[in-house]
């Protein structure tokens, strides 16, 4: 078999009849990625190929640059200010031992869909995909909007801070028709959650600015937010994210509450008791917020970040030195959250991503007790970062057909800061496939291709499209 052929990842002809005819020409609804709006709106060409697909400084791909890492490449040529020719023979030797890494046909895919470069990319082959895929970078095709627009993507939400003006939102939402799909907000307050950074008190001020309230108490922080919720739908946003390392549910009073916000303005240290009643209660309310305005709340639970002091003073954060969470019991944390969240009716749409996947059945079979309002209201994730892969794909969609309802999932995003990672939506739907096609050949369900058909288109892009509302 030839290197991602056609029939790569599937498994047998039932797959395979799934994948062409009903899969493959599907739109993408990318509904979380760390794209910036700034460069969809600026819509520049990239100089060459090490920009795109490696780095621009220290914003990039921090998936290959561990992998560079664990090749002995110096920092220079992955992050650093080394010639951006050397980073790229540095990515071929590396990518010459990723057999297995999914980064392998990741990086073959993105070569063959987006410049349709066949060879494998090795030392040897690197100095004519240099020169082909620099080339085609010079082309109407190959910036930013239309990248987006090739692949056939219909909405891109991208991750904002409650603070921002969403300025190039602003500018983007004119140019809709012309580009053909829709770049939306989707808010992110790390900075609120982060009560433990130094800039607490500062980034109080900034939401107080923007949002015209204020703040003074933990309820003038929550009037806040509902400005911004206000206001980031107005644009179009549809949903939150959320990302919690680790958690513990802990109640507090208003007093409380109060006393641990003047704490952390003043940059005094706050005690995990602290910290933990202040991120519940600041939940609640957004779980409340979520409801209000009927948006889609994502969890991004348990993992470690920064765990290289010293190279994250040099980098800064999102660079490479994370790793899996190991908190045991976070889910029967938000098992207390939810249930207490009940009791109000303030339970939004969620989806709910775990980076260890210890967690994914108890996720799954928390949601399966909170199902009401409407079609899988709660939804168990796809495979995140490190479980990007086909067989972590795999063991989600296996987890969640065997405790929920497959068919009604919500399907793939890219959570990529590359406008070459589109085809993960391709390796996706060629796992899904292929795990439909395994169920067929095993007698397991009916060898009806229509029934099957509709499944995968649904769980491909339908489902996206009737579950946020982007065009409702």
């Amino acid at each position: 078999m030839a290197l991602l052929d056609d029939d790569f990842l599937l498994g047998n002809q039932t797959a395979k009849t799934l994948f062409n005819k009903y899969a493959k020409d599907m739109p993408i609804i990318d509904f979380h990625c760390h794209l910036n709006p700034e460069e969809i709106y600026e819509n520049k060409n990239y100089p060459n190929i090490t920009r795109i697909w490696l780095n621009e400084g220290t914003y990039g791909d921090h998936y290959k640059w561990r992998l560079m890492r664990a090749n002995g490449v110096p920092e220079e040529l992955i992050t650093g200010d080394g010639d951006e020719y050397q980073k790229f023979l540095a990515w071929a030797d590396t990518i010459e031992k990723s057999y297995g890494n999914p980064l392998y046909e990741w990086t073959h895919l993105e070569l063959k869909r987006f410049f349709h470069i066949d060879d494998v990319f090795t030392r040897k082959s690197a100095p004519a995909i240099w020169k082909k895929a620099n080339e085609l970078l010079q082309t109407d095709a190959f910036k930013p909007r239309n990248l987006i627009k090739n692949m056939n993507v219909k909405v891109v939400c991208t991750t904002d801070d409650p603070a921002s003006d969403l300025h190039y939102h602003k500018l983007l939402k004119k140019d809709e028709a012309e580009n053909g799909f829709k770049t939306l907000p989707a808010m992110r307050p790390d900075k609120l959650i982060q009560i433990e950074s130094d800039g607490f008190g500062d980034y109080l001020k900034q939401l107080s600015d923007v949002s015209g309230v204020k703040i003074s108490s933990f309820k003038d922080i929550i009037t806040a937010l509902d400005q911004r919720f206000e206001f980031f739908n107005e644009m179009g946003g549809r949903l939150s994210d959320h990302s919690l390392l680790t958690y513990h549910f802990a109640e507090a009073t208003d007093a409380e509450l109060d006393a641990i916000v003047n704490k952390a303005v003043a940059n005094q240290e706050l005690t995990p008791k602290e910290h933990d009643q202040y991120l519940t209660i600041l939940l609640e309310n957004l779980m409340h917020l979520n409801t209000k305005y009927n948006w889609t709340m994502q969890f991004h639970v348990n993992s470690i970040r920064d765990l290289n002091h010293p190279m994250f003073d040099q980098l800064g954060p999102d660079t490479g030195y994370d790793a899996v969470g190991t908190q045991p019991d976070i889910v029967a944390h938000l098992q207390q959250l939810y249930t207490k969240m009940r009791d109000t009716n303030d339970i939004p749409k969620t989806i709910f991503y775990s980076l260890n996947p210890n967690d994914w059945m108890q996720l799954a079979t928390l949601m399966g007790a909170f199902q009401e309002g409407g079609k899988q209201r709660l939804q168990l994730g796809a495979g995140w970062w490190f479980n990007d892969t086909a067989e972590g794909m795999n063991e989600q969609l296996r987890i969640f057909a065997q405790e929920s309802l497959l068919p009604n999932f919500v399907g793939m995003l890219t959570d990529s800061r590359s406008f070459l990672s589109y085809p993960r939506h391709e390796y996706f739907r060629r796992v899904l496939c292929n795990f439909y096609g395994n169920l067929v050949e095993q007698g397991r369900v009916p060898d009806d291709e229509e029934s099957l058909g509709k499944i995968i288109q649904d769980i491909s892009y339908n489902n996206a499209y009737h579950y946020f509302g982007f065009f409702d």
